[in-house]
């Protein structure tokens, strides 16, 4: 065939995925315009996700699951994308969010940002978008991120819903996400949050100085038996630990950071003096 590119299933798991398309496609003795048009995608979307070019999605995983008659079963294209998304994910997270849904207490720090568990869609969308607009994400990609967060917000709400503490530096209240109206929203969703019986919220504010105790996002868990989790990122690595003897530095620091952040009260009275200085 002219101009066929070989494959390695190998190479990756977007290769894997890609080989696989291939195989399926062929057995059936389709061509990539046949597919595509099955699909209601074009031939040249095909070619590009069956070398790599191009990831593949959630709505494309199961377009062509409806065409090669996969879906539900266990070999449907739109579990192997599922895999794939979470094998892309920073190493530990996946697996740190299954034990999020079940954990019986959870503390969250975050710094810059408003940590996932407690984002808007709106706010949530702002900060995909913005990886669009960047090159890291397609606009596809960027929906499913956003979904995904909102699967993981969905988990929390349970019958006996988790403990939630939840410590902001200052700069998660302050920096501007998505202008002003979506900003007045999250700031609305934190005052929310931290009027539930099971969450509490502080804000560390710039003034501690060099008393804050952490310098990274930090999420702890306390499991149904106790037993304690840590999950904490850089910019490129996720580490998911068990150890006592790691975990608990960081329940000390954490208890340390919230006896010099605000109280809950004085934070959301600061949140309030936030809103009322919004543009409106």
């Amino acid at each position: 065939m002219v101009n066929r590119k070989e494959l390695n299933p190998e190479a990756s798991p977007r290769a894997a995925y890609g080989a696989r398309l291939r195989s399926a496609r062929e057995a059936r003795g389709w061509k990539q315009d046949d597919l595509a048009e099955r699909m209601g995608y074009s031939g040249r979307h095909i070619s590009a996700v069956e070398t790599g070019c191009k990831p593949p999605t959630r709505r494309f995983s199961r377009s062509l699951d409806a065409a090669l008659g996969l879906t539900g079963t266990a070999e449907s294209f739109e579990r192997a994308w599922g895999e794939l998304r979470n094998g892309s994910l920073l190493e530990g997270f996946p697996e740190y969010v299954g034990y999020e849904a079940r954990a019986a207490e959870i503390r969250l720090f975050e710094s810059g940002l408003i940590p996932g568990p407690i984002q808007t869609p709106a706010y949530a969308h702002a900060l995909a978008g913005g990886a669009v607009k960047r090159g890291v994400l397609t606009a596809e990609q960027a929906d499913e991120r956003v979904a995904f967060l909102m699967e993981r917000q969905a988990a929390l709400a349970r019958r006996e819903p988790p403990l939630v503490i939840v410590v902001l530096d200052e700069s998660c209240v302050r920096r501007p996400v998505g202008g002003a109206s979506v900003m007045d929203e999250q700031l609305e969703r934190l005052v929310e949050f931290a009027e539930q019986p099971n969450t509490m919220l502080q804000i560390a504010p710039y003034a501690i100085g060099e008393a804050r105790t952490l310098d990274r996002a930090v999420n702890l868990l306390t499991l149904q038996d106790r037993s304690l989790l840590s999950y904490v990122e850089s910019q490129t690595q996720g580490h998911l630990d068990r150890a006592l003897t790691s975990v608990l530095p960081l329940v000390k620091a954490y208890h340390q950071l919230q006896a010099v952040s605000l109280s809950q009260t004085a934070s959301v009275d600061l949140i309030h003096q936030l809103r009322r200085g919004l543009p409106r």
